[in-house]
């Protein structure tokens, strides 16, 4: 029995056409195959040395020592020099100073006597006395008594009482009135008795002393 071929379907062709597909396929496999290992080599390639870059950098960059600081010097301000005005002062005449005449020197202060005043004995041993006696006293004070004119026109008599000291010498001192009767009166008292004589100086111990004595003194109109 032959076997009849149909001219439609020509089996020789469609195995070439399959068998040429495949080439295709294959080399197209084998060369996307080749490709794909060359750019992972590359770029396996290239993170390596970029990798290895990147470590040398870091190596240098460590062992590079760092720069010192060094420290700015502070800021120096120059101001500018401070220029004085200068005032022209007017030619003006003063007037010359005023003498100046030292003061004195200060006196010199005497010498002060310091005079011991002795007590006054107002009891002595022996009394201190009128020369003459006290009738020569009486008669003297009548004898020298000015009474005065307005006592007499005012009627003024009385006693007058005075007490004074006789000294060593016989002077009659302190003379004051303790009790009296008119200003007048008492003012003429106290002249009279120290218009007295020296009287004889009261003695104490042995030896004279300053002896305190009273007297009455009568004004009496007639």
């Amino acid at each position: 029995m032959e076997i009849k071929k149909n001219s439609e379907v020509d089996v020789d062709r469609v195995k070439s056409s399959f068998l040429m597909i495949g080439l295709n396929y294959v080399a197209g496999l084998t060369l996307a195959a080749f490709t794909f290992q060359s750019v992972k080599m590359d770029d396996d390639l290239s993170d390596s040395k970029s990798r290895q870059k990147s470590q040398e950098y870091q190596a240098e960059e460590e062992e590079k020592p760092e720069p010192e600081e060094i420290e700015e010097p502070p800021a120096v301000v120059i101001q500018p020099p401070i220029v004085e005005e200068i005032q022209e002062e007017e030619n003006i005449d003063e007037p010359p100073p005023p003498d100046v005449t030292p003061p004195e020197p200060p006196p010199i202060a005497e010498e002060e006597v310091i005079t011991v005043v002795e007590e006054i004995v107002e009891f002595p041993d022996v009394e201190a006395g009128f020369p003459g006696g006290a009738a020569a006293m009486i008669k003297w004070i009548n004898d020298n008594v000015d009474y005065p004119q307005t006592s007499i026109e005012m009627n003024e008599q009385g006693r007058v009482f005075l007490s004074f000291v006789v000294e060593k010498d016989g002077s009659i001192t302190n003379v004051k009135i303790e009790r009296g009767i008119s200003p007048d009166l008492d003012k003429e008292a106290k002249r009279v008795v120290r218009k007295m004589p020296k009287w004889t100086a009261g003695e104490a111990a042995g030896r004279a002393v300053r002896a305190r004595c009273r007297l009455p003194i009568n004004f009496q109109l007639n």
